[in-house]
């Protein structure tokens, strides 16, 4: 996912996103911990909490594509895999709790032919 066609007049696009994913906006606010109405107005989908956590998901999956063979499926594994070493949660909802961090740095470990 080419971070450019995600993205219009300076912002991630949940628009864009959506369509992309080929889901709905409401699936993708859900997925990321965010209200129904987060991609309602432009002024709430330019929040700094709305851009950073759509931000994220789209670094998180850009960087599990290659393994998982397509944006589709790099989704399916954000939405559905339970992380080692995380009590079993998803990468969805460490982004949620504000902890892509965590995400980014096992990603790190199994990339670099660590454990998990």
């Amino acid at each position: 996912m080419d971070f450019r066609s995600l993205t219009d007049e300076g912002g991630f696009s949940p628009e864009l996103i959506s369509a992309a994913l080929r889901t709905t906006r409401a699936e993708i606010a859900a997925t990321l911990g965010l209200g129904r109405d987060a991609f309602s107005r432009k002024e709430r989908i330019r929040a700094v909490k709305t851009q950073t956590r759509l931000r994220e998901m789209v670094e998180i999956l850009n960087r599990v594509e290659g393994q998982a063979g397509s944006p589709l499926a790099a989704y399916a594994w954000f939405r559905s895999e339970p992380l080692a070493g995380f009590g079993g949660m998803t990468a969805d909802q460490l982004v949620r709790e504000g902890r892509a961090d965590v995400v980014r740095a096992h990603l790190d470990r199994v990339m670099s032919g660590g454990f998990a």
